[in-house]
């Protein structure tokens, strides 16, 4: 990864560099993005031209002996810790087990997310973790002494899903790191990061992509009309990964629509029996898709409402979407709109808490028929 494959984000890779060629590289840093913006490719283009040692202005020169060792993610004293489903019967139980899996994962994706990091490694019905073993394999590879690079840098991509056990047990790590260690810590959720450690981290935010940058890319990569570059970029809103699924289809995102549409009308109808066969369909996606369903559901709640005020530039659907908001859109109003997202946000939290996932949708589904008609 370098800083010329990461679309935009022109400010924060000047930052980076200034920090690299300066020396003044702080020994915890904390990226935050809503996603999709390029925080996990800038940080790992960052890693690459700290330890660079025939840099120019602008990128590392990917020819010298530790550009090579980074092209295939293998340098000695480049270190990874990422969330994984624990399988014991394969004996995949830390980071290190997946790490041929994470390499060939990032030689694929420069953009990537949690779902598709799941889907490759095929986590089922597993919620992703950093399990509590993991900080006993940070604090070894941290004891030992640097291999050849100038900074020995540590990845953590979404603390946010450290275990509690393995938060507490490295803040002091993350506080006072061997020398020339950096810990580069990667989240899209930063209100879930334990407080102190969060407190322990400089924090660069990175912000959505500006329009313009992924207008430029659709129309270079894909060969887009600037028209459609556009109308791709304002639904993206900042990101590449939305950019991408508007211009591929979005088969989960067309399934997530069809769910949607199928609750609204059960719920509409009082079909009860709808609404069970419904619970059960979505019982079997797995925790992680769960998750994501209710938050799309949030944001078509959110959109529909916003629909009604007949100002295009406020929406973010694509066709389809836009489609079914045409007769949806009126019956999400201020008499329901805050209680409706409150029952999707619970049921989120819900299954993130393992409740029963039949319980939780069916639950939903009934309490959707007094709202809905408000």
């Amino acid at each position: 990864m370098y800083f010329k494959d990461i679309i935009g984000q022109e400010e924060i890779k000047k930052q980076l560099i200034h920090s690299a060629q300066t020396g003044v590289v702080p020994h915890a840093q904390l990226f935050t993005e809503q996603g999709g913006a390029g925080a996990f490719p800038l940080a790992l283009a960052y890693a690459r031209y700290l330890n660079c040692t025939n840099r120019t202005e602008t990128d590392a020169c990917g020819h010298c002996p530790s550009c090579l060792k980074y092209n295939e993610l293998a340098h000695p004293d480049l270190h990874f810790v990422f969330p994984i489903v624990s399988k014991k019967e394969k004996k995949k139980e830390i980071c290190d087990d997946y790490l041929t899996e994470w390499r060939s994962f990032l030689k694929e994706h420069i953009y990537f997310n949690l779902d598709s990091w799941l889907e490759y490694i095929d986590a089922g019905n597993s919620q992703a973790l950093i399990y509590s073993k993991e900080s006993d394999e940070i604090l070894r590879k941290l004891s030992l002494k640097i291999y050849e690079a100038p900074y020995r840098v540590l990845f953590v991509w979404l603390p946010e899903k450290l275990h509690q056990t393995c938060a507490n047990k490295l803040l002091k790590i993350i506080e006072e790191p061997p020398q020339n260690t950096v810990i580069l810590m990667i989240s899209e959720h930063p209100d879930l990061i334990l407080g102190t450690i969060l407190s322990r981290a400089q924090r660069i935010h990175v912000r959505g992509i500006h329009p313009e940058a992924i207008i430029s890319s659709m129309m270079n990569q894909f060969n887009l009309t600037p028209e459609d570059a556009k109308q791709v970029a304002h639904l993206a809103n900042g990101n590449y990964l939305k950019a991408i699924e508007t211009i591929s289809l979005g088969e989960e995102n067309k399934f997530y629509l069809e769910q949607f549409k199928s609750i609204m009308r059960n719920s509409w109808a009082r079909n009860v029996r709808g609404m069970k066969d419904l619970a059960d369909t979505l019982a079997a996606i797995g925790r992680e898709r769960q998750k994501n369903f209710l938050a799309y559901c949030q944001h078509l709640i959110r959109e529909n409402f916003i629909y009604q005020f007949q100002s295009p530039e406020l929406n973010y659907m694509n066709l389809d979407e836009a489609s079914f908001s045409v007769k949806f859109a009126p019956f999400v109003n201020e008499r329901n709109v805050i209680d409706i997202m409150e029952e999707l946000a619970k049921a989120e939290q819900h299954i993130s808490q393992n409740v029963n996932a039949k319980m939780v949708f069916f639950d939903l589904s009934l309490k959707l028929t007094v709202l809905i008609k408000r």
